[in-house]
């Protein structure tokens, strides 16, 4: 779950895997805490599907990964402009030289809904091929762990899918792959790639309607390999993919954002309430990014 932060200034074949998914567990549950008995102070319902899976060799995907290419960082370069059916690519970047893309912003200052956690704009680089977040105790923060954060701020769209090939390097800080509303106006929000510090599962969630409703849903990989993270968001779903494959589908129609979104990736920690905080330094590495409108 993010917060509002400051903002500081060829082949289109795709990589041959098969997903196995087994559904393990679904439990909704509502929760309204309300005060004088008539106004609602904190109010949400949620679900939860959880997923385990495992990648196999098998043959073409369903969605994009990747073109398999033996010099790209990741092994695998942004797939091509007819990747995705009834979609035209209108962004890709590989975040090549050492500074960030036009339309990328990074974040700075505490961070809204984390106690404690705070974005530092040293803890964002780029080099190599790679866009990195970085988490680590920051002397220019009395030792504190200070982590990155960015927005591509400059390039919202009302539906798309987006693909992200990355990465973690270790547990400890939450690090998030989202949309995000453009006017700041929250919800809703869309948590494609989500992990709660973990290294061993991620999860995803949509935030919607006026008392923050969320669905999640939970997936078992190893997060220190690469993936492709994708989510394609219509006006009628959205569709949560990883390596080429559907691990969730949301498809309710009050759950589904109609208004201008951005790309955020933001790594948190709660080292105030003894959670999501690393031990030592973690990074978050982004190899590219490629984004889709509807072609119609």
């Amino acid at each position: 779950m993010s917060g509002v932060p400051e903002v500081t200034s060829t082949d289109t074949g795709h990589a041959r895997s098969r997903l196995s998914s087994v559904v393990v567990a679904t439990v909704t549950t509502f929760i309204v805490v309300t005060v004088m008995a008539s106004v609602v102070v904190f109010a949400y319902a949620y679900t939860h599907r959880t997923s385990v899976f495992s990648i196999h060799p098998h043959g073409p995907t369903p969605y994009p990964v990747g073109v398999r290419d033996a010099h790209a960082v990741s092994g695998v370069a942004p797939p091509g402009p007819k990747a995705l059916a009834h979609f035209r690519q209108v962004y890709v970047t590989t975040f090549s030289g050492t500074s960030l893309p036009s339309g990328w912003y990074l974040f700075t200052g505490p961070q809204a809904g984390s106690p404690g956690g705070h974005f530092g704009a040293r803890h964002v680089t780029v080099h190599d091929g790679t866009l990195e977040l970085r988490t680590f105790k920051d002397p220019a923060f009395k030792n504190a762990w200070v982590t990155g954060g960015l927005c591509q701020c400059g390039r919202p769209m009302t539906y798309g899918a987006y693909f992200v090939r990355s990465r973690v390097s270790g547990s400890g800080p939450n690090e998030v792959e989202l949309l995000w509303p453009a006017n700041n106006q929250w919800p809703p929000e869309i948590d494609f790639n989500e992990t709660g510090g973990r290294v061993s599962a991620t999860s995803s969630t949509v935030h919607w309607g006026p008392i923050n409703q969320i669905e999640q849903r939970f997936v078992t990989v190893n997060m220190t390999k690469w993936h492709t993270w994708g989510v394609i968001w219509t006006k009628s779903e959205i569709i949560y993919t990883v390596d080429g494959q559907v691990w969730g589908t949301i498809a309710s129609p009050e759950e589904v954002a109609h208004v201008p979104m951005t790309l955020d990736f933001e790594q948190r920690t709660l080292c105030a309430l003894h959670r999501q905080c690393p031990t030592h330094p973690v990074s978050m590495d982004v190899a590219w990014v490629a984004e889709y409108a509807p072609a119609h």
